[in-house]
C-alpha cells in the first residue's frame, strides 16, 4: 500500500456528480479513504512535487513505492489479459 506523508489540513468539500462518486466508491479499497482512493486513481502526489517537503530519504522511498506500484500494476494487467486469451 503507498503511503502517502501525513500533511493535515483543514477539510475542503468537492462536489462530483453522483456516477463519478460511484466510480470512486466502487474502485475504493476496504482499507482506504475517499481521499486515499481518489489519489491512488489520479496517481498523485509526485516525489517531485513534494521534493522540497519531505527529506532525500523519504522523497527517495516515496519513488520505489511508486515505482513498485506501477510494476505491480503492469504484472496485474498482464496477467489479466493472459486470463481472457
Amino acid at each position: 500500500m503507498l503511503v502517502y506523508p501525513s500533511i493535515r489540513h483543514m477539510s475542503k468539500s468537492v462536489r462530483v456528480s453522483e456516477s463519478f462518486h460511484e466510480f470512486v466508491k466502487a474502485h475504493k479499497r476496504e482499507e482506504e479513504t475517499m481521499e486515499e482512493t481518489l489519489r491512488r486513481l489520479i496517481g498523485g502526489p509526485n516525489p517531485e512535487d513534494v521534493s522540497g517537503i519531505l527529506s532525500s530519504d523519504t522523497a527517495a522511498k516515496m519513488r520505489e513505492r511508486l515505482e513498485t506500484k506501477r510494476q505491480t500494476d503492469v504484472e496485474g494487467k498482464q496477467e489479466l489479459r493472459e486470463r481472457f486469451e
